[in-house]
């Protein structure tokens, strides 16, 4: 008996060295629930807006204060998937005091190095023109100035783990606590 229970344990015993520990702390890139993309192509807000876990799977530890509302963003194109949300206040898109955050994870395959942003598929948020490689938030990211139809700001962003990339924008009050919310962003 003491031989067959030995034996029925091999296979099990087998599976946790082919597969470390650290396999199980990593999971694969965190991807919106069906309910999640249609709130987000209806546009559904929250008012007030969602905290620290408003992205499912990913935690943005400090929220600068101020948001009045926000939303979830999914888009999904090309066999990839962009998965986000915008907090931001009740101030217009042209108001330079307006506040807005938007953090962004998007499962693309093939990323696997910071240069690569430079040619990702997104299709909004684009790294494109005068990009920097900068150390934020204890992270190595690339960096630009952000001054397109989400206003103007800083737009950084970074490879987590391969195929898996994180983007932040936040509106110009907010640039200086950018490093913050990188450093407090776990997937």
């Amino acid at each position: 008996m003491k031989q067959l229970a030995a034996l029925s344990a091999l296979p099990i015993a087998a599976t946790l060295i082919a597969f470390p520990a650290q396999a199980a702390e990593r999971p694969g890139c965190p991807t919106p629930a069906k309910s999640e993309a249609k709130r987000s192509y209806n546009s559904k807000t929250d008012t007030p807006p969602r905290g620290a876990t408003a992205i499912k799977g990913v935690r943005v530890g400090h929220l600068p204060k101020g948001f009045t509302s926000g939303g979830v963003v999914v888009n999904k194109h090309d066999g990839l998937t962009e998965y986000g949300y915008q907090w931001t206040d009740n101030r217009s898109d042209v108001d330079s005091k307006r506040r807005l955050l938007w953090v962004r994870v998007m499962c693309w395959p093939a990323a696997k190095k910071l240069a690569q942003l430079k040619n990702a598929p997104f299709d909004l948020g684009v790294f494109s023109g005068d990009t920097k490689v900068a150390k934020l938030g204890g992270r190595k990211v690339l960096t630009q100035e952000a001054d397109g139809a989400l206003g103007t700001g800083r737009y950084a962003g970074w490879v987590e783990r391969p195929g898996v990339v994180v983007t932040v924008l936040t509106s110009a009050p907010l640039v200086p606590e950018l490093g913050k919310v990188i450093s407090s962003i776990k997937l």
